[in-house]
């Protein structure tokens, strides 16, 4: 009957010891086992200030937490000890230190699957990264690192710079194989020029030192050959040293001043007629309507000319003699407009793309001399209108003659 109480106030064994110390009496829970129990003087060496301490059972195997409480009454002094096994305390820690110890272990074990798993799912972008490198590395400069995370993440940010670097170099390749491609066509085409007049120059004066040219005729003859061929290597080689000025944007070679395109049209209509008095040569304003209209520009006027006699030029030298030629001028759009347009035969699709191509003719066959139809003049054309902001472009197809138009900004006026 004692065990429900001893339960509720957590101590299984209470000691009265008397005032010699001896114990007077003692009750314990009926699940403790006596020879267990701490023995008497162990319970007399527990303080009796409230201090609680450990002392040993009597079978010297287990553990006691005892506390002790001294009094007096009905004449003599006594002491009160209660005390309790430490055993199930001790088993509850030790089952809480192995709980700690295991589900320590298996805390770090399941840390180190999820952090290994969440950083090879970190890491495999950039593994993907590695591999998009390794084969821009091997040549294909087309390969884009893929978009595996979100754009607002590092990864994210990481690719879309990667892409666009990608994308910048694929596009400096392809300019710098455009590049080397158009060099080895340009050195080419520059070759066959020179060689032509080249050859002129060496033969004839192989042919005099010889002796081949015996009459006073021959050699005057071979003087004109050479100086022909020598003028033509003149005019094609100032031609190629502007066209290396006009490649290079940072150099100035522009005398700019205002004018008016009229001023040129209407050169450009005398210096036709001189060229083929047969001719038909009508001024107009642009696509053919209406008079001449002003075009006022800010250029260089030589530049401009030069410009110009290169499109007469070439409609007098593709159409046969006496074919009609318009010089249209005014202004299209907010810009200043001059055109020659002529009723030749005009070009194909294929070859009007080509025709500003450097060296390049629509009549490989033509013989030309002076250094004139070298494949320059409309390249020239174009890239002196680029220099002044402008352009010069074509409008033709076959049986319908072309209509070359040169366009540049108008002159702002203050």
């Amino acid at each position: 009957m004692l065990d429900p109480g001893l339960d509720l106030i957590g101590t299984p064994y209470l000691v009265y010891l008397d005032t010699a110390g001896a114990v007077a009496r003692g009750i314990h829970s009926s699940r403790v086992d006596e020879a267990a129990l701490p023995t008497g003087d162990a319970m007399r060496g527990v303080p009796t200030d409230g201090t609680a301490v450990d002392i040993e059972g009597a079978d010297g195997s287990s553990r006691w937490r005892a506390v002790a409480k001294a009094g007096a009454g009905a004449g003599q002094d006594w002491t009160m000890v209660a005390a309790a096994p430490l055993a199930e305390a001790d088993a509850t820690v030790d089952r809480l230190r192995t709980t700690n110890v295991i589900s320590g272990v298996l805390l770090l074990v399941l840390l180190t699957a999820a952090g290994w798993y969440a950083l090879g799912g970190g890491l495999r972008p950039l593994r993907r990264i590695e591999h998009t490198a390794a084969a821009i590395a091997s040549g294909d400069l087309s390969r884009r690192v893929p978009v595996v995370a979100a754009p607002g993440t590092e990864i994210g940010h990481l690719a879309t710079s990667l892409n666009v670097m990608l994308g910048q170099l694929e596009r400096a390749f392809a300019a710098r194989a455009a590049s080397e491609g158009r060099m080895r066509t340009f050195v080419s085409d520059v070759s066959h020029e020179l060689r032509t007049p080249l050859f002129v120059i060496q033969g004839s004066a192989q042919l005099y030192r010889m002796g081949g040219l015996a009459d006073r005729a021959d050699v005057d003859e071979a003087m004109r050959r050479i100086d022909r061929e020598a003028t033509r290597l003149t005019a094609l080689t100032e031609n190629l040293l502007l066209l290396a000025q006009l490649d290079d944007p940072s150099e100035g070679h522009l005398d700019r001043a205002p004018m008016d395109l009229r001023t040129l049209a209407t050169d450009a209509g005398h210096d036709l007629r001189a060229l083929d008095p047969s001719r038909s040569v009508d001024l107009t304003g642009p696509g053919g309507v209406g008079p001449p209209a002003p075009a006022p520009v800010h250029a260089d006027e030589d530049r401009l000319r030069q410009i110009i006699a290169n499109l007469i030029g070439n409609a007098a030298a593709h159409t046969p003699p006496g074919t009609p030629v318009r010089i249209g001028v005014g202004t299209v759009d907010g810009r200043a407009v001059l055109e020659v347009a002529d009723e030749g035969a005009g070009i194909a699709p294929d070859q009007a793309g080509r025709v500003f191509d450097r060296f390049y003719r629509t009549d490989r066959s033509r013989t030309h001399s002076g250094g004139a139809n070298a494949g320059l003049g409309l390249a020239i054309a174009r890239s002196l209108a680029r220099a002044h902001d402008g352009d010069v472009d074509v409008e033709t197809a076959l049986g319908e003659g072309a209509c070359f138009r040169l366009t540049l900004p108008l002159l702002r006026q203050s």
